[in-house]
């Protein structure tokens, strides 16, 4: 009786790990797809206009992290130029934030001589880019849902046809 019994309960040590193996896996797909909220941010444009969290309430916003020494963040400029001008009049708001060390000056002709369309904020401190991650390389780009959620994060300059592909998704939810 007794080994009737013991064989009985064989199945349950593996059943139990099983479970354990799926609720663990359940719980690592829910924390990578998890979308975490943009933090509350106030930019400063170079224009001296406050950019709030409650200016880009409700809109898809890429918020490009750059700096006019980098070369990857000039060299995808103009693409987000296009890519701002694609997309704006459906909802599409850009901020780009030069990094810390930018030297303002720099970000203003920078600004100026290529005729940004899009807001261009400095983060002289390094508080936006300390609230954002830590962001330290160059270019990093956020693209934000209506929501205010994270999309996605790209760090160094973005494959354009997949963004777009966001973008489009986004703008249209």
């Amino acid at each position: 009786m007794q080994a009737s019994s013991s064989n009985s309960k064989t199945w349950l040590k593996p059943a139990l790990a099983a479970v354990a193996i799926a609720a663990a896996g359940v719980a690592a797909y829910a924390a990578l797809n998890q979308q975490s909220s943009a933090p509350a941010v106030t930019f400063m444009s170079i224009k001296g206009e406050k950019i709030t969290p409650e200016s880009l309430h409700g809109k898809v916003v890429m918020v490009n992290f750059w700096a006019t020494s980098c070369a990857t963040c000039v060299a995808e400029m103009p693409k987000m130029v296009e890519t701002y001008n694609k997309y704006k009049s459906q909802g599409l708001e850009f901020v780009a934030v030069a990094m810390r060390d930018d030297p303002p000056n720099y970000v203003v002709n920078y600004a100026e001589t290529r005729q940004l369309p899009f807001k261009v904020a400095l983060d002289t401190a390094g508080d936006a880019a300390k609230a954002y991650g830590n962001v330290s390389m160059t270019p990093t780009t956020f693209v934000i849902d209506r929501n205010g959620k994270i999309l996605k994060r790209y760090v160094g300059e973005p494959e354009f046809p997949a963004l777009h592909k966001l973008l489009e998704k986004a703008l249209q939810g």
